[in-house]
């Protein structure tokens, strides 16, 4: 059993066409890690605010179509291993000015970061600069595939 299949698959918001920002459903090593993201970046004078967790696949398709992702069918925040963290200006998210500074925030806490998906030496046709995901590029397709989910020791290859 995962946390996809204990917590994510039987939620109430499995199949909700809405934005869903509760930390709940990240997985527990992910949640863990993106609260010290958040603590990091309060620490450096920056606010941030989780905008997005979980996305059902129904979600996905639509934001497929605003282009908004390149994935049409399924991502990673689908299985709770990803999110999307935004300026916190006033209450309200903000995606204004740099978000470089969480690279060093996501490979600090063993998270890869949406702007280079741990691999800053190519250059990458999709950035995502205020996402992060605790699962390489190479292991998202048994993900996808339902054939594995990361156990809590797992960490993502980071060069």
């Amino acid at each position: 059993m995962s946390f996809y299949t204990d917590t994510i698959q039987p939620h109430a918001k499995f199949t909700s066409n809405e934005r869903v920002a509760d930390l709940d459903l990240l997985e527990p090593v992910t949640r863990a890690a993106v609260q010290q993201i958040i603590d990091g970046a309060r620490n450096q004078g920056i606010a941030l605010m989780v905008f997005e967790t979980y996305r059902s696949r129904q979600r996905q398709e639509l934001l497929f179509q605003q282009k908004a992702t390149q994935l049409k069918t399924v991502g990673v925040h689908h299985f709770g291993l990803a999110c999307d963290l935004v300026k916190d200006v006033a209450g309200q998210p903000s995606w204004k000015g740099d978000f470089g500074f969480l690279k060093a925030l996501a490979e600090a806490n063993g998270l890869i970061w949406g702007g280079d998906w741990g691999n800053g030496h190519i250059s990458h046709g999709f950035v995502d600069a205020d996402h992060v995901q605790r699962i390489n590029v190479a292991d998202q397709k048994k993900l996808f595939a339902l054939g594995w989910y990361p156990d809590g020791a797992y960490r993502p290859t980071i060069d």
